[in-house]
């Protein structure tokens, strides 16, 4: 048997294997796809979802209404509650994809099942998610994808997961969210209901170089830091008197000069932690203090 005959023939083993677990999401031509990881619940990207509601489309042509048990905005992650009657849910992998190893993508935008073949090309990769936080540790492969693939799985010749697919880079090249033991237990705590991103202060923020513009135009003196657009009511920031026009030069004592700086610190906290903020108002300098809890997670901004 010849190299391209193995495959074709991989190819349609993992069609056969694979495609009843793989589902579109959303109506008619469909916005993304999603996968069937346990009895009635499937995987998708969060940027697949609107509202509360979402229809999947299972192999076979027949759809059902879901509910959205928990989203990640920033990670481009939901799950999914429907009625999966009898899709089997996917297998993991053992171990992850290294550079070289081939790789199957499989889809279902609209109930129209895609199943396509590449190499992983890189791993470790980082891109920026729905809400522009940088998500790190991506797989990179040349598996072709058609629009409305995303959510959907990479797999290997076994049929086993290897990634979500969830960015396209453009010039055939593509990136999946790893199917490692941290995907695993994001995935397992949105099921629960539960919030598996860090907290946010409900702020839209203008990056650094934006920040020194609008300083120089209204003739106050060039600083380092991040501008603060707009303040979500209610949200932690505004409990803390955040307001618009602040500008955020430290967080918990480090020094904030890009979005990824407040990003890091962001990311090491507890849901219900609290952040030292020191702020720029005018020329004023101030310290507060934000506290997450419950009301961390309103979110309608950058950070």
């Amino acid at each position: 048997m010849s190299g391209l005959d193995e495959i074709v023939q991989a190819v349609a083993q993992v069609a056969t294997q694979v495609g009843g677990s793989v589902v579109g999401i959303g109506r008619g031509s469909g916005r993304g796809s999603g996968v069937v990881f346990a009895d009635g619940l499937v995987v998708t990207n969060a940027h697949n979802i609107r509202g509360d509601e979402v229809t999947a489309v299972f192999a076979g042509g027949r759809s059902a209404v879901g509910q959205i048990r928990g989203i990640d905005v920033d990670g481009d992650l939901a799950v999914v509650a429907v009625d999966t009657e009898g899709a089997a849910p996917i297998t993991w992998a053992e171990t992850p994809a290294g550079v070289g190893a081939a790789v199957f993508a499989l889809a279902n935008p609209g109930g129209r099942q895609r199943v396509t073949f590449g190499l992983v090309s890189a791993v470790d990769r980082a891109f920026r998610g729905p809400r522009g936080r940088r998500i790190a540790g991506s797989v990179e492969h040349t598996a072709p994808l058609a629009r409305g693939s995303s959510g959907g799985p990479i797999v290997n010749a076994a049929g086993a997961l290897l990634g979500l697919n969830t960015n396209r880079l453009g010039d055939g090249f593509y990136l999946a969210l790893p199917a490692d033991a941290e995907l695993r237990r994001r995935i397992d705590a949105l099921a629960r209901g539960e919030s598996t991103g860090p907290p946010h202060l409900g702020i839209g923020l203008a990056p650094a170089r934006v920040a020194r513009r609008l300083r120089r135009a209204v003739g106050l003196p060039d600083r380092d830091g991040l501008l603060v657009r707009v303040v979500e009511e209610g949200s932690p920031a505004d409990r803390a008197g955040i307001q618009g026009g602040d500008l955020i030069v430290t967080a918990g004592g480090r020094p904030v000069t890009e979005i990824d700086d407040l990003y890091g610190v962001l990311d090491g906290l507890a849901a219900d932690a609290t952040l030292t903020l020191g702020l720029v108002r005018g020329t004023e300098e101030r310290t507060v203090t934000v506290s997450f809890g419950a009301g961390g997670a309103q979110n309608v901004g950058m950070a």
